[in-house]
């Protein structure tokens, strides 16, 4: 009789449980979007979940799903360098997202060791890879550093990073040495005191800085360089001398991008799934092809609509149902995936949005798919309702 008693209490523990999780939700956000599912696909809680979203930085999650799709976790982005007779040095960019200091310190001695100390004549930077004209839905002329300019080739996320004291302006970093650019940029737009700042969206801007940062490093590698830094093309007829394979692999680039959310890394990665499938310059069409040939493969088309990849457009709109299932798909990849409060998550931010997704490990449940969405400035909120899910299911 005892045994019976306690195996029914057993079973309608989750059933219960599950109806404390829909109060607190309800009582904390009553007009959030809030939807959790299992790992069947049973659905476990779904408040206002027919409502399209802005999915806001959440997007990163499927950027991230289809750059493993299209381009594999051990792809590596590559820059071009080429020497002619005359000894000027052209580079080819090609769109990597972590060409920062620390890579430039990898780059420049190993590409000294090739071309050898004899001065160089001239760098021209050939950044034809991605159109001049390119611009992303949603990304501003501000000197935000959210708002960098994506290129074919650029330098620590096309931003400064550099620090006022009175008149000077001096490196904010050990890692990265100051520019004249950078010193005239930050001089004419920087804040008071430390700051980072976008060259905002102007293609030449960018390609000089990174000219003069390349150049900075190769002299510290021993290269003399006489010339000017200028914008150009390769010649047909040159081949390179050396090609640097960025040294991280995509997968750890997402593990990155995940965490940390930057919006030019996650366009750079968008613009190349479509420049590796259907080839060079890279296009926000091309990108969004491909895209939507992988969504459809799902049946994903009428609920995962995007135009840029990092979620700064609001032109971007998801349905739950639809990114739960994208969940599920990016589900062998979830290690990629680690929020600021230690789980498998990723939040979202616009003004007036605010956004959560992941997984979450449930008693009762196992493991499973959330997606929160809240109209209004409440980043806590988010939180507090994952966990009243976590603890209520």
């Amino acid at each position: 009789m005892w045994s019976r008693v306690i195996l029914l209490a057993l079973v309608l523990l989750p059933g219960q449980a599950l109806a404390g999780a829909k109060e607190k939700v309800a009582a904390l956000a009553p007009a959030g979007l809030v939807f959790v599912v299992d790992s069947a696909d049973k659905e476990l809680l779904a408040q206002n979940s027919d409502e399209p979203f802005v999915p806001a930085s959440v997007t990163k999650i499927v950027t991230a799903w289809l750059a493993m799709q299209t381009l594999g976790g051990d792809y590596r982005f590559q820059t071009r360098f080429y020497l002619d007779n005359a000894r000027v040095l052209y580079v080819r960019g090609g769109g990597d997202p972590f060409l920062i200091s620390e890579e430039l310190a990898l780059l420049a001695p190993r590409l000294v060791a090739v071309i050898g100390k004899k001065p160089i004549t001239g760098i021209v930077l050939d950044a034809s890879y991605y159109p001049a004209d390119l611009r992303i839905p949603g990304i501003e002329e501000t000197n935000e550093s959210y708002d960098a300019l994506n290129s074919a080739f650029s330098v620590n996320f096309n931003t400064i990073a550099a620090v006022r004291k009175g008149d000077s302006v001096l490196a904010a970093e050990t890692q990265t040495p100051i520019t004249p650019l950078a010193i005239s940029q930050f001089r004419a737009r920087g804040p008071s005191g430390r700051g980072r700042i976008s060259l905002g969206q102007d293609t030449a801007l960018s390609l000089q800085y990174a000219g003069e940062l390349l150049a900075a490093f190769l002299r510290r590698a021993g290269a003399k360089i006489d010339g000017t830094i200028s914008a150009g093309t390769v010649p047909e007829n040159l081949t390179p001398v050396y090609v640097h394979r960025q040294s991280r692999a995509l997968s750890q680039i997402l593990i990155e991008l995940l965490r940390g959310s930057n919006n030019y890394v996650a366009n750079q990665i968008f613009l190349e799934i479509g420049g590796h499938r259907l080839g060079g310059p890279v296009s926000l069409e091309k990108s969004i092809a491909v895209a939507n040939e992988a969504l459809a493969a799902h049946g994903l088309t009428e609920s995962i609509h995007i135009e840029e990849g990092s979620g700064v457009s609001r032109g971007n709109s998801f349905t739950a149902r639809g990114l739960t299932k994208v969940l599920e798909l990016f589900a062998p990849y979830a290690h990629l995936l680690r929020g600021h409060d230690g789980g498998a998550n990723k939040t979202g931010s616009l003004d007036g949005v605010r956004t959560l997704a992941g997984y979450a490990n449930v008693t009762g449940h196992g493991r499973v798919r959330f997606v929160i969405s809240l109209k209004g400035n409440n980043g806590a909120m988010r939180f507090q309702l994952l966990r009243a899910i976590e603890s209520g299911l």
